[in-house]
C-alpha cells in the first residue's frame, strides 16, 4: 500500500463521527436533505455575533500593511497581550504575554503541548469517554495513550487516575465541560486531581503536566460555571480555541497559555519552535486580531439551553436514559440495547445520524450533538422516538 503502515491502520478503525457524517452525506442524496437528521457532528449551525463580522470588516478597511506576512511564530505581540489580560481579568491564571502562543485551533494546540513535553514511550492520560482525536495526537509525538475511566455520573475517578498514573506518565489532558457528556467537572474534583497530581510527581521524581483543553468553556448552562486545572495546578498549559463561543471552527483558531508556575522557564519558546517545526508555523494573521478585538463576545448561549432543554425532554419522553449536559452541545445517552453500534445502524433506519460510545472510549452509549437547527432538531428527536419504540 501507499500510505504508511500506521496510517492506513488508523484510516481502517477511523473517526465514528466522520463515518457517521459520510453515511448521512450518501442518505441526504437517497432521501433528500430534508429527510435526514444530522446529530453527528459537532458543527455549530449558529452564526458568529453581529461584532465578529464588524471587527472583520474594520480590519479589512484599514488595508494594513504588512498584515498578511509572516510574524513571530507566537502570534502578534498585540493578539498575545490581549489573551493574557482576559485570563487574569476572569482570574484563570496569572498569564502573561510571553506565556501565551496563538495556535491553529485547540487541536494545532494540544499537538503543539505534546511536541513540547513528549519523548517517545512517554503516557499520556486521557479520560474516557474522550475526544476522539487525543489517542492520534498522543500518538502522533512518540507517546503511548493510557486510558483512565471516569465514574458512571462522568465525574473524574481519582482512584481510577491513581492506578493508571505510572513513572513514565508525562502528561493528563482534561476536557472539561466535556466532550463528548456535557460533564463539568466539579471544582472540588478539580483540587483534589491537583493534589493526586503533585503528589505522583514527588514520588515519580519528574514532571506531570496537566493540559486543560477548553474549547466548550463558555458554552455552560449549570450554576458556578467550571473550574479550569489550569488555575489550580502549577504544572499546567491552558488550550483554547474560538470555534465554539464564536462558532468559527473553520478559521482553526486558539491559543496555548503557559502557567506562570510551571516548572521550566523555557516552556512557552519550546511550544513557538514546536509550532514551527510541526508545520504550522504560525496561527492565522487575520484571526488572531479579530478574535481578540472581541474577546468579550460570543454566541447565544441561550439558544443552545433551549435546544438542549427541548431534546432532553424528548429523549425523557421516549424513554432514554441520560445525564442532562451541564456544557457542550452534546448528549451522552445510554444505547436501549447493550450494542451500541448496533443501535446506531438501526436509527439509521429512521435516518437520523448519531455517533456510537464505542468511537469515545464508552461503549453501551451514544453521543447527540445538538448545535443544530430547529428543523433538524424537532426531526431527530421523533427519529430517535421511533428508533427505541422500535426496539
Amino acid at each position: 500500500m501507499a500510505v504508511s503502515k500506521y496510517i492506513g491502520e488508523a484510516m481502517s478503525k477511523g473517526s465514528w463521527i466522520r463515518k457517521m457524517f459520510e453515511e448521512g452525506t450518501v442518505l441526504k442524496k437517497k432521501h433528500g436533505a430534508d429527510k435526514v437528521f444530522d446529530l453527528s457532528l459537532g458543527n455549530p449551525v449558529i452564526e458568529p455575533p453581529p461584532r465578529f463580522f464588524d471587527a472583520l470588516s474594520a480590519l479589512s478597511a484599514k488595508r494594513s500593511h504588512g498584515l498578511h506576512r509572516y510574524m513571530q511564530n507566537c502570534g502578534y505581540p498585540q493578539a498575545r497581550e490581549r489573551i493574557a489580560a482576559d485570563l487574569r481579568a476572569r482570574r484563570i491564571i496569572d498569564a502573561s504575554p510571553e506565556g501565551v502562543v496563538m495556535t491553529v485551533g485547540a487541536a494545532g494546540g494540544i499537538n503543539v503541548v505534546l511536541k513540547t513535553i513528549a519523548d517517545p514511550g512517554d503516557e499520556i492520560l486521557i479520560l474516557s469517554p474522550y475526544f476522539v482525536e487525543y489517542i492520534f495526537y498522543a500518538q502522533n509525538h512518540g507517546a503511548k495513550p493510557v486510558l483512565a475511566e471516569t465514574a458512571e455520573d462522568f465525574n473524574i475517578d481519582l482512584g481510577e487516575i491513581e492506578r493508571k498514573i505510572t513513572a513514565r506518565t508525562r502528561a493528563v489532558i482534561i476536557n472539561s465541560p466535556n466532550n463528548p457528556t456535557g460533564r463539568i467537572y466539579p471544582r472540588e474534583s478539580i483540587e483534589r486531581l491537583s493534589r493526586l497530581l503533585e503528589r505522583k510527581q514527588a514520588e515519580f521524581g519528574r514532571s506531570i503536566y496537566a493540559i486543560s483543553d477548553e474549547p466548550y468553556r463558555e458554552l455552560v448552562y449549570a450554576d458556578g460555571g467550571f473550574t479550569s486545572i489550569a488555575s489550580a495546578y502549577k504544572n499546567s498549559f491552558l488550550v483554547y480555541s474560538w470555534s465554539k463561543s464564536l462558532s468559527i471552527p473553520g478559521e482553526r483558531i486558539g491559543y496555548v497559555a503557559v502557567n506562570p508556575g510551571i516548572d521550566d522557564p523555557s516552556m512557552a519558546a519550546g511550544l513557538t519552535f514546536s509550532n514551527r517545526i510541526l508545520g504550522f508555523v504560525n496561527a492565522p494573521a487575520s484571526m488572531q486580531l479579530v478574535a481578540t478585538e472581541i474577546l468579550d463576545s460570543m454566541v447565544d448561549v441561550g439558544k443552545y439551553k433551549a435546544i438542549r432543554d427541548r431534546f432532553a425532554e424528548g429523549l425523557a419522553e421516549a424513554g432514554y436514559d441520560f445525564i442532562l449536559p451541564e456544557g457542550t452541545f452534546y448528549f451522552f445517552p445510554k444505547s436501549p440495547i447493550p450494542d451500541d453500534v448496533e443501535f446506531v445502524r438501526r436509527a439509521l433506519g429512521e435516518l437520523v445520524l448519531v455517533v456510537p460510545g464505542s468511537g469515545f472510549g464508552r461503549k453501551g452509549h451514544f453521543r447527540i450533538c445538538f448545535c443544530v437547527d430547529d428543523r433538524t432538531a424537532e426531526g431527530g428527536i421523533k427519529a430517535l422516538a421511533r428508533a427505541i419504540q422500535k426496539l
